[in-house]
């Protein structure tokens, strides 16, 4: 079973007599890449100060690596981290006059940290090529970078697309991908772009007006934004077995109020509708939903967003 890297539980904060996160219980797991999602001023950004120390929750708790305490947390905080603001750099240095100084700021010994980290980015072959001639892509790829020098088990990420163009975001989502998948580092990022992050996610946590809506793993996310017909009966029980024993369908799930989800013979709903007659079932609802994931999101936040 997969460690628990983070647990925050009835976590709440309030600046003067807002509460930018109410309640907000999240847990996210060793290996992931968690995709924190709202539309602006939903309280993501909020959530990641929080886990980095920089704003002090009012209420709730956050376990980090199972610690509690400030002295855990301290530790904890050692092994994680952290691009909430813009990255910073000297912009009349290089890529490596940049990290070098970081190196040494940070204490670390191992002088070869920095051409590991400069070929995990891809800006190993920038050579003397001043920061301010870098393309914003780039500017995001070296503050990745730095935040690699200490070889973090966990990366917080706070918007690390935001203001790039496509061909940035295709490079940076590749090379999250990446050490997610060979450095293995398990990565929270925060986004209003949902159609970005259902590339690279495999866990969702979505939150609204500082409260968390929903937490979904990309497989179930998948299927609720799967292309369904709601079928509702007298019978669902029996109009289900049916299904299955006289069409034999398989693909379909059973809601909670006991109508089905059928996701399979689309494009055959009239024979699907007649077997079920003749096997004295009535037909009471037959809808398609055309659902997708912005359209989901959108429901879930309610209004038009950016997505």
């Amino acid at each position: 079973m997969s460690e628990i890297i983070i647990q925050a539980e009835a976590l709440e904060k309030q600046f003067m007599k807002q509460k930018a996160v109410k309640d907000a219980n999240f847990t996210v797991t060793e290996g992931m890449i968690c995709g924190l999602i709202g539309p602006n001023g939903a309280g993501k950004t909020t959530i990641m100060k929080m886990l980095g120390g920089l704003v002090i929750p009012t209420g709730g708790s956050i376990k980090l690596f199972g610690g509690t305490s400030e002295e855990e947390h301290a530790k904890a905080r050692s092994r994680m981290s952290f691009i909430i603001e813009t990255p910073y750099a000297k912009e009349k240095m290089t890529a490596r006059e940049n990290l070098e100084k970081q190196r040494i700021q940070k204490g670390i010994p191992d002088k070869k940290r920095v051409d590991e980290v400069l070929e995990l980015v891809g800006l190993a072959n920038t050579g003397r090529k001043p920061v301010k001639a870098f393309s914003l892509g780039m500017r995001q790829r070296l503050g990745i970078a730095n935040a690699l020098l200490t070889k973090p088990e966990v990366m917080i990420l706070d918007e690390p697309t935001n203001g790039l163009d496509p061909q940035g975001i295709v490079e940076i989502r590749e090379l999250l991908l990446k050490l997610n998948r060979e450095e293995h580092i398990t990565i929270v990022i925060s986004s209003h772009i949902l159609s970005e992050l259902s590339l690279l996610c495999t866990d969702y946590i979505f939150i609204n007006k500082g409260e968390i809506e929903q937490a979904l793993s990309a497989e179930e996310l998948k299927r609720l934004c799967k292309e369904y017909y709601l079928v509702d009966t007298d019978n669902n029980a029996l109009a289900a077995a049916v299904l299955q024993d006289k069409l034999g369908i398989t693909q379909f799930d059973v809601d909670k109020d006991g109508s089905i989800h059928l996701y399979e013979r689309l494009d055959d709903i009239r024979t699907i509708s007649r077997t079920l007659f003749e096997n004295g079932i009535i037909p009471t609802g037959l809808a398609l939903h055309e659902a997708n994931l912005e359209k989901y999101y959108m429901n879930m936040v309610g209004g038009e967003q950016d997505v």
